[in-house]
């Protein structure tokens, strides 16, 4: 199965794009430091253009993390809206993970540090392609859901992780 993992910013937007275990395209979208509309826009043109290019099946998103900083939280959730704005757009079903359930999914432990994630989403994939922190961390995140889909596929019916 095809996932497109994002992990939103509205500086740089992280994308990552699996078959599997099989990495397919990372890459950070650098939006510049123009107006919000204008980067938001930006977010959804490029995200376009990718799942054009790319066809994924799915996507998932990583949540919004609690912010000490307000209006970092609101822009944050305005980029993640851009995102799935043109994912919903082109079809797909969008999946959402919080940071600790990634986290967990990939390194066993909910609190796990940045580099740790990084070093076990190349391990999986089976690459020493160094990533942008943005690009590795939309990796993980479609790591984490293709993981959490297989889990669901063998659980009794009715029964979901989430």
């Amino acid at each position: 199965m095809r996932i497109l993992g994002i992990d939103p910013g509205s500086r740089i937007t992280g994308v990552g794009i699996i078959d599997g275990e099989r990495l397919v395209h990372a890459e950070s979208l650098r939006l510049g430091s123009g107006p919000m509309p204008e980067r938001l826009g930006e977010i959804y043109r490029r995200l376009t253009q990718l799942l054009a290019e790319f066809q994924p099946e799915v996507a998932a998103v990583e949540t919004v993390f609690m912010s000490r900083n307000p209006q970092a939280a609101i822009k944050l959730g305005q980029a993640r809206g851009a995102a799935i704005c043109a994912l919903v757009g082109y079809g797909l079903d969008v999946h959402e993970y919080a940071p600790r359930a990634i986290k967990q999914a990939l390194v066993g432990r909910g609190a796990a540090a940045k580099e740790q994630v990084q070093h076990m989403t190349r391990a999986i994939l089976k690459t020493r392609q160094p990533f942008g922190e943005d690009a590795a961390d939309a990796l993980a995140v479609a790591l984490c859901h293709h993981h959490t889909s297989q889990t669901n596929a063998r659980l009794p019916a009715g029964v979901v992780l989430r």
